[in-house]
C-alpha cells in the first residue's frame, strides 16, 4: 500500500469528521465534548471546551443564536438538544476566568483594527494572542458596540467589562472616542501593516472608507487595496457570524504578515456540512428537557438530563459491530496508519504484526461501513507483502500451515471418481475441516449424492489452500491450487459440489459453476433420516464466507423450513454476519481474541444455534453453546446428541480425517488401508484432561508428542529427574521446539507436561 492509497482508504473513514453540530456553528465549538463535561457534572471542563473555541464565552455563551441546534442529529429522534440553553448554563453557573494567555513571542508587525462590535474584538483578540502589535479603535466611550443592546438579564454590563477586560492583558491598544475617516484611514495605512474594518455588514461606514474599493474576497476577506482587509460579512450579522467572520480576517491577517497563501486549506472555515456518519435507527426519541425558569435558565439538574440526551455523535459502525476492531480501542482511520507504518518500517520493532495477523478477514467491516472501508483486504494485503519481503515472522501461522501440509499430503489427499465409474460429472469436495470434525457426515452426504445424482460423483479430499492464502503466503497458495486444479482436471473437470463455505469462496472465481452442497439440496429430495427431525426453532449463524452469498443463505433457509424449523435471525446474519473466530487465522494469531469473539456471538441468543460451516459449530459448541451443524438436522437420529457435542481437538482432527481416507479407500474402493508411515506412530500415549487441554491451548498435536518421545528413547537424549524418575525430552520437526515430560509405563507412556516454543537449541561445539 503506498501514501496514495492510504490516503485513500483512510478518507473512507468518517470518525475523525467532526459532529454535525460542530459543523454547523461557524467557530466550531465541540458542542460534544461540551455535553460530555456537562453529564460527568464537570463545569470547569465544559467551561474550558466553550473557550477553546469562543474567545469572549461570557457573552457570547449568553447570546449565541445557535445555528448548530438547526442541524443537531437529535432532533432525527426527538427534539434537538438545546445547545445555547447550555452554554448559557455553563457561564452563568461558574463564573467565566479571564482567558490565560501564554507567554507570546512578540512580533514586529502591527495591526490596526476599527471597530469593536464582536468583529473587530475576535480580529483584535485572535491577532493579539500571536503576538501582534494590535491597536483597537472604537468611535465611542466603551468597547462592544451592538453588545450593549442586549437585555440585562441576558447579558449583564459587569460580564461585558470583565470579559473584555482581558484585551488589556494581551497589550491591546486601545483608543477610544475615536472616529476614522478616509483621511485618517490613509494615515493608519502609512502607520500600520494591516488595517482590519470590522464594522458591521449593515454599517455605511465601510463604503464611505473605500468608496468602490470596498469588495471584500468571501475567503480572505481581502479587499483590492493590499493591506486592508473587511468582512467576508458570512450569512447575517447574528453574534456568532460577526465571530467567525472575525477570525477569518485574522487568519487572512496573519497569513499575509507571514507571506503565505492566503486561501489555502480553508474548506473547513465557517459552516459546513460533515462527513460523519450517525445511525440514529435504534435510538429512542426523547423531547428536550423543559426549563423550569426561563430567567434563569437550567438548574444544574435539568442542565445534566438535557445534557444526557446527546447522542455523542458518532460512526463506529465497524467498530460496534466487530469485536476484532473493539479490541484494539481506536478505529480504522488509525489502524490503516499503523498497518502502513508497520509494512514500510525499516529498522525496529514491528509492534503491529499481531493485530495485521488477528483481523479474521471477514469483509462484514466493509458492509457496516457507510463508505465500504474494508480494513481486512489491507490486513491481507499487508501480509502477502510482508511475507514476500521476509518480515513477517512465520511462528504465528506455523501450525495452520503444518496443518493444511497435513491435509494436502498422503495421509488425507485423495482423488477418485465414484466406484464402478470412469468418468465423473460432479466431484463432491467436503473440504478439511467437516472431514475433521464430522468424517461420518462425509460418509453420509457422499452416499446421498451417488444416489441422488447420476453421471458419476468423484471425491476429492484436500485443503483448498485457504490457511495459505489467509497467512499471505501467496507462493504456497497458488501451488497448492496448482496441484488441486490438476487434479479436477484429471477428473474431466467435473462439477465441483462443496460443502465447506470457505471452500466455495476459493473456488468461485476458479472454477466453472461450483455449487454449495447446501445449493444443491435445497432443490433435491432430502435424505428419508430428515423428515423425522424434531422441529422447532433455531438461529443461523451464517458463514461469513458466504456473506456475499445470497442464494446460499436462501437454500440454508429453505432446507430448514423443509425440516420444520422456524428460523430466528441473528442481529447480525447473512450479508452482515460475523465471523467463528476462525477465519483469517484469528484463533492462531489471536487465541484470546477469538474466545472473545465466539463467546460475544453465542450470548447473542438462548436459541440453539445451526450452523453450515464446521469451525462455526465446533468454535460455539468448545464455549457451551448448544449448536448443530445442518448437517446433524439432516441425517441425525440423535439430536440431543448432536446439540452437545463437544468440539473435536486438534490432535483427533488429524485423525479423523485420516482414518476417513482409509475407511473410503477399504470400503467404496476396496483397497488397503495405506500403512502409516514413521515408527513414531506406534507410541502409545497416555493422556489425562489436564494436558490435553494444555495441547490444544499450545496447538500442540499428539504426534508432535510421539515424535519427541520416540527420538528420545530411540536417541538416549533425554533428562532423567532422579527425584522420580521422570523423563524430559524435546525435538524440533520443523520451526517449533516441543519439550514433554513423560514416565514410560507397561501400557505406553505417561504425558505429564508439554509445552513448545520458536527458539531453537544450539549446541556449543568443543571441537
Amino acid at each position: 500500500m503506498d501514501q496514495d492509497e492510504l490516503k485513500r482508504q483512510e478518507d473512507k473513514c468518517t470518525q475523525e469528521n467532526p459532529p454535525a453540530c460542530t459543523a454547523g456553528c461557524p467557530i466550531h465549538v465541540d458542542a460534544r465534548k461540551m455535553m460530555l463535561d456537562i453529564q460527568k457534572k464537570d463545569l470547569k471542563s465544559a467551561l474550558a471546551t466553550l473557550q477553546k473555541k469562543q474567545p469572549f464565552p461570557g457573552i457570547i455563551g449568553r447570546i449565541c443564536d445557535h445555528p448548530c441546534e438547526d442541524v443537531c442529529k437529535r432532533k432525527d429522534v426527538g427534539t434537538t438538544i438545546s445547545i445555547s440553553a447550555l452554554e448559557r448554563f455553563c457561564v452563568q453557573n461558574q463564573p467565566a476566568k479571564i482567558a490565560k494567555v501564554g507567554m507570546i513571542p512578540p512580533k514586529s508587525q502591527t495591526v490596526a483594527v476599527v471597530g469593536s462590535g464582536l468583529r473587530g474584538l475576535t480580529a483584535a483578540y485572535d491577532l493579539a494572542k500571536k503576538g501582534y502589535k494590535v491597536s483597537l479603535f472604537e468611535r465611542t466611550d466603551r468597547l462592544g458596540g451592538s453588545l450593549w443592546n442586549f437585555p440585562e438579564h441576558q447579558l449583564p454590563p459587569e460580564v461585558i467589562v470583565e470579559e473584555l477586560s482581558v484585551l488589556n492583558r494581551l497589550n491591546i491598544q486601545i483608543e477610544l472616542n475615536t472616529v476614522i475617516t478616509r483621511q485618517d484611514l490613509l494615515k493608519l495605512q502609512e502607520d500600520f501593516n494591516v488595517v482590519y474594518l470590522g464594522l458591521a455588514k449593515k454599517s455605511n461606514d465601510v463604503l464611505e472608507l473605500l468608496g468602490e474599493q470596498s469588495q471584500a474576497d468571501p475567503v480572505t476577506c481581502a479587499t483590492v487595496v493590499p493591506g486592508i482587509f473587511i468582512g467576508a460579512f458570512l450569512g447575517n450579522d447574528s453574534p456568532i457570524n460577526s465571530v467567525a467572520d472575525g477570525r477569518m480576517a485574522a487568519v487572512s491577517i496573519d497569513r499575509y504578515l507571514q507571506g503565505v497563501s492566503l486561501t489555502g486549506s480553508r474548506e473547513a472555515e465557517g459552516t459546513f456540512e460533515t462527513k460523519l456518519y450517525v445511525n440514529t435507527d435504534e435510538i429512542n426519541p426523547l423531547p428536550a428537557v423543559r426549563i423550569s425558569n426561563e430567567t434563569m435558565g437550567y438548574t444544574y439538574e435539568e442542565a445534566v438530563l438535557e445534557a444526557g440526551r446527546c447522542l455523542n455523535c458518532q460512526c463506529l459502525e465497524c467498530v460496534k459491530a466487530c469485536i476484532y476492531l473493539e479490541n484494539y480501542g481506536s478505529y480504522p482511520k488509525k489502524y490503516l496508519r499503523q498497518i502502513y507504518n508497520n509494512d514500510t518500517i525499516v529498522m525496529g520493532m514491528r509492534h503491529g504484526n499481531k493485530m495485521i495477523n488477528s483481523c479474521s478477514l471477514c469483509g462484514q467491516c466493509a458492509v457496516v461501513c457507510p463508505q465500504g472501508l474494508d480494513l481486512g483486504e489491507t490486513c491481507k494485503a499487508t501480509r502477502e507483502s510482508m511475507v514476500s519481503k521476509g518480515k513477517m515472522p512465520p511462528s504465528t501461522h506455523d501450525f495452520a500451515l503444518r496443518d493444511m501440509a497435513f491435509n494436502n499430503s498422503e495421509e488425507f489427499a485423495l482423488s477418485r471418481h465414484q466406484p464402478g465409474h470412469k468418468s465423473s460429472k460432479y466431484v463432491f469436495f467436503p473440504g478439511c475441516q467437516l472431514s475433521a470434525s464430522s468424517p461420518e457426515q462425509v460418509e453420509k452426504v457422499y452416499e446421498y449424492l451417488t444416489e441422488s445424482l447420476s453421471g458419476g460423483v468423484a471425491l476429492m479430499l484436500r485443503c483448498c489452500g485457504a490457511p495459505a492464502d489467509w497467512a499471505g503466503d501467496q507462493d504456497l497458495f497458488q501451488q497448492s491450487m496448482k496441484v488441486l486444479v490438476a487434479q479436477w482436471e484429471g477428473l474431466g473437470k467435473p462439477q465441483l459440489i462443496v460443502a465447506c463455505s470457505t471452500c466455495h469462496s476459493m473456488f468461485r472465481e476458479r472454477f466453472p459453476e461450483v455449487i454449495s452442497l447446501w445449493e444443491l439440496m435445497a432443490n433435491l429430495d432430502l435424505p428419508v433420516q430428515g423428515t423425522s427431525a424434531s422441529g422447532g426453532k433455531v438461529a443461523v449463524q451464517d458463514a461469513c464466507t458466504t456473506r456475499h452469498e445470497p442464494v446460499i443463505h436462501d437454500a440454508v433457509r429453505s432446507i430448514l423450513s423443509k425440516l420444520g424449523y422456524e428460523v430466528e435471525e441473528l442481529p447480525y446474519s447473512k450479508e452482515l454476519t460475523k465471523c467463528c473466530g476462525f477465519g483469517g487465522l484469528t484463533s492462531f494469531a489471536n487465541p484470546v481474541l477469538a474466545k472473545k469473539i465466539v463467546e460475544d456471538r453465542i450470548n447473542e441468543s438462548t436459541t440453539d444455534y445451526v450452523a453450515y460451516c464446521a469451525m462455526c459449530r465446533d468454535n460455539f459448541a468448545s464455549k457451551g453453546k448448544r449448536a448443530f451443524h445442518l448437517l446433524d438436522l439432516i441425517f441425525g437420529t440423535d439430536l440431543e446428541a448432536a446439540a452437545i457435542k463437544p468440539s473435536v481437538g486438534l490432535s483427533y482432527r488429524h485423525e479423523n480425517r485420516a482414518k476417513l481416507k482409509r475407511k473410503l479407500l477399504h470400503l467404496l474402493w476396496k483397497e488397503a488401508p495405506q500403512e502409516q508411515e514413521g515408527a513414531y506412530r506406534t507410541i502409545n500415549l497416555l493422556l489425562n484432561e489436564r494436558v490435553l487441554g494444555i495441547m490444544e491451548d499450545r496447538r500442540i498435536l499428539i504426534e508432535d508428542i510421539q515424535q519427541v518421545i520416540e527420538f528420545a528413547e530411540r536417541s538416549g537424549r533425554k533428562f532423567i529427574n532422579p527425584d522420580n524418575g521422570h523423563s524430559l525430552a524435546h525435538f524440533r520437526p520443523v520451526k517449533v521446539t516441543y519439550w514433554v515430560e513423560y514416565q514410560a509405563q507397561e501400557q505406553g507412556f505417561v504425558v505429564l507436561n508439554v509445552y513448545s516454543h520458536r527458539m531453537e537449541i544450539v549446541e556449543e561445539s568443543h571441537e
